[in-house]
């Protein structure tokens, strides 16, 4: 009876611990090397004009920074650092956001501690290994192509540039593979509905294909932003092109 009661405790001790209730996100970040008082700023979309706009603006101390605030789903922003190149995306959800900012390469810094961010790491993870073979020739060959375009040599332009186009036309095709895997066995990330929404604008895209892939989807997916925009656009690959004849109903008598 006593172990119960401890378990019990602890578990409650645990959910008392966070920070976060639902519907609140809490971004805790470290920002070595950047100076106190430098600012980040939280951007996001505005859901009617679908405009870039600024959420929230807090300062550096110390090397760390946090931002609180109330969010209704999930949805890509970006975080912009005063003095960064670049700005840094990342998933922001209702939960505890962990935000590593590396100021000289934005692409090294890491988002972690809640399920989406966490499949978005890894997700990125794996099609970079997917896409390595272009990377590589392009970091390989890329004086060499200066050099035959600035002596006018063609033969050897066009010979890196048939090399190039094979790569990137086998890389695209295990990318697509690997898109399709992961919404097929990930049914509640946030990822995933972003996958089939591309699918969707895609007019070689199977639909059957597409709406099974949906009809899998858990239902907190299916109830975000994109997720409502596929079920409409699927609605509407249904429906008969103007002008279409009527199916027969009976033969007339």
């Amino acid at each position: 009876m006593k172990k119960i009661l401890f378990l019990l405790t602890a578990s409650v001790a645990i959910i008392s611990c966070s920070k976060v209730k639902d519907g609140e996100y809490l971004i805790t970040g470290t920002a070595k090397g950047i100076e106190n008082g430098k600012t980040i700023i939280l951007q996001g979309q505005d859901p009617t004009t679908r405009m870039t706009i600024a959420l929230d603006t807090v300062k550096v101390e110390n090397g760390k920074f946090e931002i609180k605030g109330k969010v209704t789903e999930p949805a890509f922003h970006t975080l912009i650092i005063q003095g960064a190149n670049q700005p840094f995306p990342f998933i922001l959800e209702t939960g505890e956001i962990k935000v590593e900012i590396d100021k000289d390469s934005i692409h090294k810094s890491k988002v972690s501690g809640t399920y989406n961010n966490e499949e978005y790491t890894k997700f990125n993870e794996d099609l970079t290994k997917t896409q390595k073979s272009l990377i590589d020739f392009q970091k390989k060959n890329t004086q060499k192509m200066q050099q035959a375009q600035q002596a006018q040599d063609t033969a050897t332009i066009n010979g890196l540039m048939k090399q190039y186009m094979e790569i990137q036309t086998e890389v695209q095709a295990n990318s697509k593979k690997k898109y399709l895997a992961y919404a097929e066995g990930h049914p509640k990330s946030y990822i995933s509905v972003l996958i089939l929404q591309g699918m969707i604008n895609d007019p070689s895209t199977d639909m059957k294909k597409a709406e099974s892939l949906y009809n899998a989807l858990d239902e907190s997916v299916k109830n975000t932003t994109p997720g409502k925009e596929i079920k409409s656009k699927l609605g509407q690959a249904k429906m008969p092109a103007v002008g279409a004849s009527a199916p027969p109903v009976g033969d007339a008598k």
